[in-house]
């Protein structure tokens, strides 16, 4: 219980340094505090637990309040966390998207996480639809190659 509390703690720490560090604009050291908040959560996590034997406790135990804290913390250095990868020049949408799903299996209405997961799906479609259309285009270029190549072979 005791080292339940601690890395509630450690965590609090990381996540707090994190929003010092965001609010600085230095979004790789904010990323990396919030990875380093979730790896203590992760530890604790009841969920996420490995059941194999010699790798970490078979189950954690938690009271109501530290389970509310511990998802009161996931869903804020989720949150953050993808709040830092949008900021970054060339964004990992996928990622920003992932990390906006753990915050609304938490907190379905939050709405940060439901704004940051709508600019992820916007952008991540507009990249689809210009990898489809560079396709369209190659496989045009590529059928008229080979109509000129065989154009008049037959005509003999």
């Amino acid at each position: 219980d005791g080292d339940v509390e601690q890395r509630l703690q450690l965590a609090v720490s990381f996540k707090t340094q994190g929003n010092a560090s965001y609010s600085e604009h230095r979004w790789r050291e904010a990323m990396s505090l919030y990875h380093r908040a979730l790896l203590q959560l992760r530890s604790i996590d009841p969920n996420l637990i490995s059941p194999l034997a010699g790798l970490g406790p078979a189950s954690v135990s938690l009271t109501p309040q530290q389970l509310e804290t511990l998802q009161s913390l996931q869903a804020d250095c989720y949150n953050n966390l993808a709040g830092t990868i949008l900021n970054n020049p060339h964004p990992r949408y996928e990622r920003v998207y992932e990390c906006s799903v753990h915050v609304l299996k938490l907190q379905p209405h939050n709405v940060k996480a439901l704004y940051r997961a709508g600019v992820s799906c916007y952008h991540l479609y507009a990249n689809i639809r210009q990898y489809i259309q560079l396709t369209d285009a190659a496989l045009s270029a590529s059928r008229e190659k080979e109509k000129q190549k065989y154009q008049g072979m037959f005509d003999k």
